[in-house]
């Protein structure tokens, strides 16, 4: 059990994006694409797992200063250091191997992150700026395997609001762990916490809301506009998909605002009108695609 909680489950839940741009694309039912964006998600979660466990191991005596991190297995005492970064290897390989199976341009990708979550724990999670950037496109890359896996095309605007919408995920993490810890004890913890002003944050936030609002808009009317040609019912939807989403966007602005936003898994389990906006946006975004 100390594993498989060392190996972060409830986190898998972040690559579902990997299903964002056949689903955008209206593919998912191709039972080819779901089979290779299926294996996609099986070897990010492997991935990210293996990802998970050597950063504990190498965060051992931070975690433990931690009031919530130091219940963590590895932190605990639970899992030796050795187990984790064993298992972590397995994880690492078998995820390239399956990769590899799918899709050599997922195999690229997926090293891609694994390059990326190496320099992160290594020297990035220390660098002010460059920590958040380094955690959003690690979500970028999620998104982007869906398109490797399948090849499928990417385009400007999803790639645009996905990038700035894990910007804003990444904000709201790190002030809801200086609002948990408070501003000297973060500093303490992790150097780069102490290094973000709250209204630094505040600013990022801002400039992430207004380019994920703008950028979805405009993708929606493009998605309207292409699809005017064939199905004039169709726009209407894409266009009206965009109050959902904005209610979405702000409603978790505000949580943010409030200092919920350390664990973003969890706020999206836990918020009812998230939820609902959320639901309401794959309903109608959903008709748009597949059924209008």
């Amino acid at each position: 059990m100390a594993l498989l909680a060392a190996m972060r489950p409830l986190q898998w839940s972040k690559n579902v994006l990997v299903f964002a741009v056949p689903v955008a694309a209206g593919e998912i039912t191709d039972l080819v694409v779901l089979r290779d964006t299926v294996g996609a998600f099986v070897a990010f979660c492997m991935a990210a797992s293996a990802t998970y466990l050597l950063n504990d191991a190498g965060d051992v005596d931070a975690d433990r200063r931690h009031p919530v991190k130091r219940n963590r297995p590895i932190a605990a005492g639970e899992l030796s250091v050795g187990t984790a970064r064993l298992v972590a290897a397995v994880l690492l390989v078998a995820s390239l191997a399956l990769a590899a199976l799918i899709e050599v341009d997922l195999a690229v990708t997926v090293v891609s992150y694994l390059a990326l979550t190496t320099a992160y724990t290594l020297w990035l999670k220390h660098q002010p700026i460059l920590d958040i950037v380094a955690v959003a496109a690690g979500f970028v890359l999620r998104a982007i395997a869906g398109a490797t896996a399948t090849g499928l095309p990417i385009s400007e605007w999803f790639f645009i609001v996905a990038s700035f919408g894990a910007l804003l995920m990444v904000t709201g993490k790190r002030e809801g762990e200086r609002a948990e810890l408070g501003e000297a004890e973060a500093a303490a913890v992790r150097a780069t916490l102490g290094a973000y002003s709250t209204s630094y944050l505040i600013f990022l936030r801002g400039v992430s809301t207004a380019v994920v609002l703008v950028g979805y808009a405009l993708w929606a009317f493009a998605s309207a506009a292409q699809a005017a040609s064939s199905d004039t019912v169709a726009t209407v939807f894409f266009e009206i998909s965009i109050v959902p989403f904005s209610i979405a966007i702000l409603r978790y602005a505000l949580l943010i605002d409030q200092g919920r936003g350390a664990e973003p898994e969890h706020l999206v389990l836990a918020d009812r009108t998230l939820q609902v906006a959320g639901l309401a946006w794959a309903i109608i975004y959903g008709y748009g695609v597949y059924l209008a």
